[in-house]
């Protein structure tokens, strides 16, 4: 008997079959991390109806806010259960009611040195740069007579998967004043995206921690689950993050020492997004991943947001995406995934601007 025929048979259906479950493999490959996918959705509108009636606050001397945002620090903290905005927080699991009693030290290495300033009559940024635990952080101080000025913007003016594009490139194409990255909603198929008063995106991962910048200016974090997206815009919501985790609620840090975002090395570049008053916000970029700089893990990073006075503050997209732009030029020293002194491209950005 004649087996020649059905080895062949059987050896050419494996050679096939190995080569379509190459290829489709390949092609989820792409289509997850490479293979651009836009939306139809107008990324540039923006639902300013959120800021009818919505009272502004006076941008003045920088040393003046301080002193009023320590004020305010100070009576939030006695409000038990009260945001910097006087709404009752979220309440904490007990993990979380643990981790707030983890301390971080942190070792000052060089006191702040300015970095750059502007003022108008809408917006006053100040920047600065401080060395903490052998890492260069540059902070952005801003003060806004509206939360309108604090805006996101996607990679091409495009919503969508794997679209992206340098951090400094898009703040120069939508001619912001200052601009960092934001939580690369495009490389997660999950995640609340709320941006400009725009709802994109409502299918966050259980448990997520989402950052949501509300139109009278105060920040909230809730969890998913909690509010659907279009009861987030209902109730006012200008901006939502999906990245996080929350680094400080109501003044106290959220994260313990072991607490780490999914495949990060301990010590990182970091961006995180934060208030301290109203109508005053900061954001900050530590570097990393360098032999000058070690970077920060989370909860030196919550620490550090802490020590500027945040009472709410929350981790977006590091690593190799933290970006800060300023007047546009790089204010920091990205790390392509720590092998290039470049910037990574990213799906979106948060900006000042007009």
């Amino acid at each position: 008997m004649n087996t020649e025929k059905p080895k062949k048979r059987r050896f050419v259906w494996a050679v096939c079959y190995g080569l379509v479950l190459a290829g489709f493999t390949g092609y989820v490959m792409l289509d997850t991390f490479v293979i651009p996918k836009e939306s139809n959705t107008d990324a540039g509108k923006a639902n300013m109806s959120l800021f009818e009636n919505v009272q502004t606050v006076t941008v003045g001397d920088s040393s003046d806010s301080k002193q009023t945002s320590e004020q305010e620090q100070t009576t939030s903290r006695k409000q038990s259960g009260k945001t910097s905005s006087g709404r009752t927080k979220r309440s904490k699991t007990a993990a979380e009611e643990d981790n707030t009693q983890t301390e971080t030290k942190l070792t000052t290495d060089r006191d702040a040195e300015a970095q750059g300033q502007y003022t108008d009559e809408n917006i006053s940024i100040t920047v600065s740069e401080t060395r903490v635990n052998g890492t260069d952080i540059h902070v952005a101080d801003i003060m806004l007579s509206s939360v309108q000025y604090m805006k996101t913007a996607f990679a091409k003016n495009t919503y969508g998967r794997n679209v992206t594009d340098e951090t400094s490139d898009i703040a120069e194409q939508n001619n912001a004043i200052l601009a960092i990255n934001g939580d690369y909603y495009g490389a997660r198929s999950s995640g609340c995206v709320i941006r400009n008063g725009v709802l994109y995106q409502d299918n966050a991962s259980p448990s997520s921690d989402i950052l949501c910048i509300y139109a009278d200016g105060h920040f909230e974090i809730t969890n998913s689950g909690e509010k659907s997206g279009q009861e987030l815009i209902d109730d006012g919501v200008w901006q939502a993050f999906t990245f996080g985790p929350a680094l400080v609620e109501n003044g106290s840090v959220t994260v313990s020492a072991t607490q780490e975002v999914g495949k990060a090395m301990a010590s990182n570049p970091r961006t995180a997004i934060g208030i301290l008053g109203e109508g005053h916000y900061v954001f900050v970029v530590s570097d990393g991943r360098t032999s000058d700089n070690e970077g920060l893990s989370l909860s030196e990073l919550a620490a550090f947001m802490q020590s500027l006075g945040c009472t709410t503050a929350y981790n977006l997209d590091g690593g190799g995406s933290s970006t800060m732009v300023f007047n546009n030029e790089i204010i920091n020293v990205p790390t392509t995934s720590g092998n290039s002194m470049s910037e990574r491209k990213v799906s979106d950005i948060v900006y000042i601007g007009y």
